[in-house]
């Protein structure tokens, strides 16, 4: 083997292992969890029908209440902003028709009308239900600048949107099935 050959395997070697650490080690959000106080949303009903501007108290819990209220997945998802790994969240292809809520405080996120199959293994919609319930963000974790997806009432990570999207908005909110229950339409 020559010494180029060793070079670049060393070379590979250590950024895999970096890379490994950098997803094995979650580093907290830049900003911190919101204040107690309200937020406007839009709130929609179980048939899916928009019910209007509403005003909801922010949802701040512990971190020990998180870790007690939810999954270990979805505290991971949610919390600590971690990534499912592709074809095992609950639901990730499912095409029912629904809405899908926050699994932290049940804010309406996505409707299933929005959803598409992008081939990536976690549910993708074309638009939120309404910008007013989530919340965008640069996010220049692993060594990237993604646009970070959060619920904009008790500020669960719910995943990232792309611009690598179908029609009619070119874009693609590519979400972490734990991050969300879906509640079929009535």
């Amino acid at each position: 083997m020559s010494t180029a050959d060793r070079s670049r395997r060393r070379f590979v070697g250590a950024l895999a292992a970096v890379s490994a650490l950098a997803l094995a080690i979650r580093l907290p959000r830049a900003a911190e969890a919101p204040a107690p106080g309200n937020v406007t949303l839009d709130c929609f009903g179980a048939d899916k029908k928009p019910l209007g501007p509403c005003v909801q108290p922010r949802v701040v819990l512990s971190d020990a209440e998180w870790k007690k209220k939810l999954s270990t997945k979805a505290y991971d998802v949610t919390r600590r902003d971690g990534t499912e790994p592709a074809y095992t969240g609950e639901g990730w292809d499912r095409h029912d028709n629904g809405l899908y809520r926050c699994i932290c405080c049940d804010t309406a996120l996505y409707d299933s009308a929005t959803k598409f199959e992008s081939g990536t293994g976690w549910p993708s919609f074309w638009q939120p239900i309404s910008k007013r319930n989530v919340v965008e963000h640069q996010d220049t974790s692993l060594f990237m600048t993604r646009t970070a997806v959060s619920c904009a009432r008790c500020d669960a990570h719910l995943g990232h949107v792309f611009d690598d999207g179908p029609r009619p908005t070119g874009l693609r909110y590519c979400m972490n099935a734990a991050a969300m229950r879906f509640v079929a339409a009535t």
